[in-house]
This record gives structure tokens, sequence and C-alpha cells, in this order.
């Protein structure tokens, strides 16, 4: 399945990904992190553009995270509970989330990207608990935004090694490990930035 994911999006671009993460939020079994891994690697061949990248991945997984945090916001726990397991919403995954909301507060939701068996379940749990939309926004789409930037410079950077490194890093790597990522993607972008104005 996972390759054929890889080849959609390598065939249709920017809007199979904005699907495939919006699915994926949902609670399908996508493989997120690799998607955006491998679209990443597509920027550095040329087949899709940096900035259009992270555009269509940071909506589809927003776009994702609202449809879910309105169907825990209107349908409750109830519903989840006795339907969630269609959509992969196991009792597993929500425990595993309710662990981490009693840790982390609001701030589940922004690092909740990060952690497989979480981030599908910290939409449903902010709706279920009524956050007020304003609020939610704020979490979600700043750990959106930082997700896909995280995971789309990592393809970038990785190049054709995308696949062989990204599954080391995937079967060791911690939350740790990932801001370590996210640090250092942020700091690269940075220096490109300063160094391309100096230039002019």
């Amino acid at each position: 399945m996972e390759d054929s994911i890889l080849q959609i999006v390598s065939q249709y671009g920017y809007i199979s990904l904005f699907l495939a993460l919006m699915l994926g939020i949902i609670g399908l079994p996508i493989p997120d992190e690799t998607l955006l891994t491998f679209a990443g690697y597509l920027v550095s061949q040329g087949t899709l553009h940096y900035f259009l990248t992270i555009t269509a991945s940071f909506f589809g997984s927003f776009t994702g995270m609202t449809i879910s945090y309105y169907i825990g916001f209107y349908l409750g726990s109830p519903f989840i509970e006795k339907y969630g397991k269609k959509i992969f919403i196991t009792p597993k995954k929500i425990k595993k989330a309710e662990k981490w909301f009693d840790r982390f507060g609001k701030w589940t939701v922004t690092f909740g990207y990060f952690i497989p068996g979480v981030r599908h379940f910290t939409a449903y749990s902010a709706g279920i608990s009524k956050w007020p939309y304003p609020t939610f926004v704020l979490y979600s789409a700043t750990g959106g935004f930082f997700w896909s930037f995280t995971f789309i410079t990592l393809g970038f950077l990785l190049g054709e090694h995308w696949r062989s490194v990204f599954t080391v890093l995937h079967q060791h790597s911690g939350f740790v490990i990932l801001i370590i990522i996210a640090i250092a993607a942020l700091i690269w972008t940075i220096y490109q930035w300063f160094t391309k104005e100096n230039r002019k």
C-alpha cells in the first residue's frame, strides 16, 4: 500500500499529497512521515516545488485535524468508541493519547503530530473536550506546519538516500531526535535564506 500511495503522489503531485495527509490524519493507515519525506525527495529532484509542497502538506494535515475536531465536538465519545475502529482509532490509541494530554496538556495537539498513534486522536479529543475552535487552530496549525516542514526538509536534504536513512531514523528515533532534526532543518533553512540575501 505504501508504494502505491507514493506512486500516486509522484504522479499527481500536490492534490494527492493534500488528500492523502487529510485522510491519514483522520485515521486511515497512510504512512504520513514516509509520505512527507518522499515529497521532500521529489522537491530535491525538481518534481515538486518546496513552498507549494509544504503548503499542500500543511493544509492537508490541518484539514484532517479540523474534520476530526468537529467529529469529536458534535458526535462525542460514544461515536468515537463505537465507530473509531473503522478508521483505526482503537481504545489503545485513545488511552495513549489521553496519557499525553494528562502530561503535556494542550501542547499535545502541537507535538502530537510527531507521535504515531497520538496525532490521530488529538483533534478528536480536543473536540470532545469542547475546546474553542480558535484555541484548537492555534495549537494545531503550529504543529501541522512544523511537522510538514520538518519531514519535507528532511527528504529534501537526504535526496536519493531518503528511504534508507529515514527507515533507520523511523525505527530508532524518539521524540527528542525528531525535534533535533527539526531544529537542524530550521537552522539550515535560515542559513540558506541569509546566504541568498547576502548575494544580492
